[in-house]
């Protein structure tokens, strides 16, 4: 976790916790769930888990579910991103950056495309 040097930086910290914590208690039919264990974290899952976060702000999407949970058991593969449809199975991407996550959201979450390049398991 990085340093917090000022109250504004930790107000910021609390900001954007609180965005997180309003869009997992929203209902919604699509959920995305970015790994956010140990590994995942070390690897950058919170960068991806912010731009998964500014896309749905920016595009105004209502109905996701975005969702951080401990590590998902791909090991090598973090940070991990899970993306279920409603009664659909899950589509599991690795090595996800930050412009990946935003290509996911907008080619399989908004498309319907699977981003092939990402995926670990479908």
């Amino acid at each position: 976790m990085p340093t917090i040097r000022s109250i504004e930086e930790l107000k910021n910290l609390r900001a954007e916790a609180q965005k997180v914590k309003e869009m997992r208690i929203q209902t919604g039919k699509i959920q995305v769930i970015v790994g956010m264990g140990t590994i995942g974290i070390a690897s950058g899952a919170r960068e991806t888990l912010k731009a998964i976060l500014n896309f749905i702000e920016e595009k105004q999407l209502a109905d996701i579910i975005l969702r951080q949970t401990g590590d998902l058991g791909f090991t090598g593969q973090d940070p991990v991103v899970k993306v279920i449809f409603p009664d659909e199975h899950e589509v599991v991407y690795g090595k996800v950056n930050p412009d990946q996550a935003q290509k996911i959201m907008q080619e399989h979450v908004i498309d319907g495309d699977v981003v092939q390049e990402l995926l670990i398991r479908e």
